[in-house]
């Protein structure tokens, strides 16, 4: 990312309508998760933990721990309190093999040179039966100012990121698009940017105050409806996938 996307980040994704609805969304898929695995206080690891509010979630459900490419990054984290975080890339985690029960990437392969290598690595540090939890942008057609500041090398169809995942040795348990709600809202806002030259600092400044609690409820009703049934298209793609050696 950019480096002043990380102080963006920090100040807005505690109160902004689109972290707070993605973490209400990302929380039912990480409860699922936990379930499945079996255990009470499940291990686990939160890769490319940006400034730390997802690992602050991750925590309330087990021992949870951050690794992230960027120094500027952890200092956020530890900023939350947060000292179990360590410096290093999502393509070379700096932890042994089968040490985690629970591995996260909320919005982070997409960032990869490889995301291949950064799944795979995924798969190792991953004990048997253990899961990954993926969260990734969709559609390459939905491309817009947040995917350049942020450094996005690509956005994804479910079909592409299945295969992905495949290749890395995973099985995937659930996949679905999310973040259906502000499909239509997103796609002309960026339609507009890219025919009018507008470039906001960064799309998380934009947003409504006084409409800003409703539309993350909005979006974080989307939870009850993705554990029951699977959305054909949206803004983001959410999975779950295990390692079945």
């Amino acid at each position: 990312m950019q480096q002043h996307t990380y102080s963006i980040m920090y100040e807005v994704e505690e109160h902004h309508w689109w972290f707070i609805g993605r973490r209400r969304i990302i929380e039912s898929f990480v409860a699922a998760a936990c379930r499945e695995i079996g255990k009470l206080k499940p291990r686990i690891l939160d890769v490319g933990c940006g400034t730390g509010a997802n690992l602050q979630m991750l925590a309330q459900h087990g021992p949870a721990e951050g690794v992230d490419v960027s120094s500027e990054a952890l200092e956020f984290c530890r900023a939350r309190g947060l000292s179990k975080v360590k410096q290093g890339a999502a393509e070379a985690l700096p932890y042994e093999d089968a040490s985690f029960d629970l591995v996260t990437g909320l919005d982070v392969v997409e960032h990869l040179d490889d995301d291949l290598a950064g799944l795979n690595e995924m798969r190792r540090v991953l004990r048997p039966r253990g899961r990954a939890l993926l969260f990734v942008p969709a559609f390459m057609f939905l491309w817009g100012v947040q995917d350049d500041i942020s450094h996005h090398r690509r956005r994804y169809t479910v079909k592409e990121l299945e295969q992905k995942l495949r290749d890395a040795g995973l099985t995937v348990e659930r996949m679905t698009y999310a973040n259906l709600s502000f499909f239509l809202p997103i796609l002309i806002g960026r339609l507009l940017m890219r025919l009018t030259g507008v470039r906001p600092a960064s799309e998380n400044n934009i947003t409504i105050g006084a409409l800003n609690g409703v539309l993350g409820k909005i979006l974080g009703a989307e939870s009850w409806w993705l554990q029951r049934l699977s959305f054909p298209f949206g803004v983001s793609i959410v999975c779950v996938a295990r390692r079945d050696d």
